[in-house]
């Protein structure tokens, strides 16, 4: 099945380049120039992947990136962080608010398209991970079919909300959700539920887990964000 990949960037030039190049490689390419419509496309077109500009007319790069992040929807859609800015306070920006990878101006076609492969490969092998495999680290295995839970060869006691939270941190390591998002992945619509909900089952957790909760090994707090599991 042919790929399709969304480019967002207000330079025209950019755009037709990358889509020239990645469509030789056998992907197909949809283009657009402002944030505001590359929301729409993700909406309607569903892309496998992103390539987003962070400097865009209207919406932001970031800000785009940041509310795909906090969509039930669209939160899974891989993003590839590109700008002209070499600034290493927006890599971490881009990074910390759920950018898979990030490039800056002027690159190599051959780097990003090789950037591309590698991000759809692992975003199959985690998809696989999820419907087929027990996942396990460094100790830690989450089996999804018998929703059980051992670290270092005990099994843990979880409660629902602790099993459906530590799942969704496991598979997608390395990436920081605030309390926010996690409250909309993990809660949905349940009324009443405050962001220090989020810390309260985090402490639960890292108690039953974690051999040392003062020095975690799986859960991490980046502060001033929110939390992330280990980097894989």
């Amino acid at each position: 099945m042919t790929r399709k990949i969304l480019i967002v960037d207000d330079e025209k030039d950019i755009v037709d380049l990358i889509s020239y190049n990645l469509e030789k490689e056998g992907f197909s390419t949809i283009k657009a120039y402002d944030g505001e419509w590359a929301l729409t496309l993700v909406k309607e077109k569903k892309p496998d992947l992103m390539i987003l500009d962070l400097m865009l007319p209207g919406i932001q790069g970031i800000d785009v990136c940041k509310l795909i992040r906090g969509s039930q929807e669209m939160s899974d859609l891989p993003i590839i962080m590109l700008t002209a800015k070499g600034d290493e306070s927006d890599r971490i920006l881009g990074l910390e608010l759920g950018a898979d990878d990030y490039i800056t101006k002027p690159f190599s076609v051959r780097e990003l398209i090789a950037r591309v492969r590698t991000i759809l490969r692992r975003t199959e092998e985690r998809k696989e991970r999820e419907t087929k495999e027990p996942f396990s680290y460094k100790g830690l295995t989450i089996d999804h079919t018998f929703h059980s839970v051992t670290a270092r060869g005990e099994k843990i006691d979880l409660s629902p909300t602790e099993f459906k939270l530590l799942t969704f941190l496991a598979t997608h390591p390395g990436r920081v959700y605030t309390r926010d998002q996690l409250l909309d992945y993990v809660w949905g619509d349940e009324a009443f539920v405050e962001p220090r909900t989020v810390d309260v089952h985090i402490r639960r957790l890292r108690s039953q887990i974690e051999e040392d909760s003062a020095n975690p090994q799986y859960i991490f707090t980046v502060r001033g964000f929110g939390y992330k599991f280990a980097d894989i």
